[in-house]
């Protein structure tokens, strides 16, 4: 019987796991594909806050193809940063928002929840009473209940009346179903749990959200300075006496915000960003947001250079083949180690090398298997998970890795027209893509992958799609 069991391997492939820098287990999986993704990125990225600008705040952007492994590396930036003796607050905006509809004041209430939470479970620090703060939370509870009672006509079943303490919070006097807030104890929790409920009300109803935007956009600024200095700043000053050196918020999943029409004519990523940049750095602490890859392609981009002042940082593909077409001998040898990790996280580099017919029937077919996944971490995954799926037993055979690679490549090509088609043919004879309407069309739909080297980024039709014969 050999060594690798099936099912544990197939576990291991999930495409949509995260790994934890925390976690023994994870950390087993983990890849360093930094060399050949031009340049140590995250390490950059700790360096600007722990080195460059440990008591100024900072701002930093961060994209890349959306399952190119960003939230893996944030995770190890969290932990790095953590290490220095930073208090890091990390999370995934797309749990807290509605990503077809997001606005610059459901960032600053996402990002205020998070910290209070954070910070509510260190046992030493215990905040002031964010009063102005906490006003505006009433406010927005106190519109959004009394929009959802109008709607039906009548109270919700379940839901109790809604009362002025007076002190001025809101509490409802039977359960919680509705998003009235009981006054708790702990200021932070109170804060926290207020914000929850209405951003989980908000997300399910297009109705409701549009009455929140009304209530938040007049006091934008308001809200941004009550945070910074009801919140943000006393949080960092108490954590500098307890020996941390600052705060840092990583708001991860921003990059996933929906290509639709926001304000007039401007794309949701163009609001944001660029519209609305300059509110984004306004916040007293380090903070490092995702943003859609389409903005590196956008005729707003030195605009949003300009508003946010920063330069982004691009995760890129790992590189399979060099621009000449010769195969990427460094690139091909971490993705192998990605895969045989996955079936033998225990083993060092070489002796997994020694078991590769454990799972595949040849090292050809593994190889095969990475130079077609166009070293996209998550296509690789997806694919491997499909052969095993499929296969049901080891080894991995090369003839079923074809017939699986061909009906993906047929059924990308359902989706690609003429036009198209006309666009892939010029990235393969140029290695470039121009604008934003090229970006739309070839990299957001993941028909062209990006790279980076010594010389900047290039540009490669997925390389299955390369092989079906129409960029003849």
């Amino acid at each position: 019987m050999g060594l690798l069991d099936l099912q544990k391997f197939y576990q291991a492939t999930n495409p949509s796991q995260v790994l934890k820098a925390d976690s023994p287990e994870d950390e087993k999986y983990y890849i360093d594909f930094s060399q050949v993704r031009g340049g140590k990125i995250i390490e950059e990225l700790r360096e600007n806050i722990t080195f460059f600008s440990p008591d100024e705040p900072t701002c930093e952007l961060f994209t890349g193809h959306i399952g190119c492994g960003k939230s893996t590396e944030l995770l190890r930036l969290k932990a790095a940063l953590e290490k220095a003796e930073f208090h890091v607050v990390y999370f995934e905006s797309s749990q807290d928002l509605e990503m077809g509809d997001v606005d610059i004041g459901d960032i600053m209430l996402a990002i205020a929840r998070r910290i209070t939470e954070s910070i509510g479970s260190l046992e030493k620090i215990t905040l002031p009473q964010a009063r102005g703060f906490q006003r505006i939370i009433d406010g927005a509870t106190r519109l959004l209940q009394t929009e959802i009672e109008l709607s039906a006509e009548a109270k919700l079943p379940g839901v109790g009346e809604i009362s002025a303490s007076s002190e001025g919070k809101f509490s409802v006097e039977a359960g919680l179903p509705g998003i009235g807030v009981k006054a708790s104890d702990d200021e932070g929790v109170s804060l926290a749990l207020g914000i929850g409920k209405i951003t989980a009300k908000t997300k399910k109803s297009l109705e409701l959200r549009k009455k929140l935007k009304d209530y938040l956009e007049p006091q934008t600024d308001n809200i941004l300075e009550t945070i910074n200095t009801e919140l943000i700043e006393p949080t960092v000053e108490k954590l500098k006496q307890y020996g941390k050196k600052g705060l840092v918020v990583i708001v991860d999943n921003l990059d996933r915000v929906e290509n639709v029409i926001k304000s007039g004519s401007r794309p949701q990523p163009e609001y944001l960003f660029v519209d609305r940049g300059e509110n984004l750095r306004l916040l007293k602490c380090h903070v490092i947001y995702t943003m859609p890859l389409s903005l590196m392609f956008s005729n707003d981009y030195n605009r949003l250079t300009s508003r946010l002042a920063v330069e982004p940082k691009v995760l890129p593909m790992v590189p399979v083949r060099l621009r000449d077409g010769n195969e990427c001998a460094l690139g091909m040898k971490n993705l192998r180690q990605m895969v045989l990790a996955r079936a033998f996280p225990d083993l060092d580099p070489e002796q997994r090398l020694c078991l590769i017919s454990e799972v595949f029937d040849a090292p050809e077919t593994l190889d095969r298997l990475c130079q077609i996944s166009g070293g996209h971490v998550r296509e690789l995954l997806q694919l491997l998970r499909s052969l095993i799926t499929k296969e049901r037993k080891l080894p991995l055979s090369r003839e079923l890795l074809e017939r699986v690679i061909r009906d993906k490549g047929n059924q990308m090509k359902l989706g690609v027209d003429d036009q198209e088609w006309e666009l892939l043919r010029q990235v393969q004879e140029s290695q470039e893509v121009k604008g934003d309407k090229e970006y739309q069309i070839l990299v957001g739909t993941r028909l062209v992958y990006e790279y980076r080297d010594s010389q900047g980024s290039w540009f490669q039709v997925n390389p299955i799609l390369a092989e079906l014969g129409n960029l003849i």
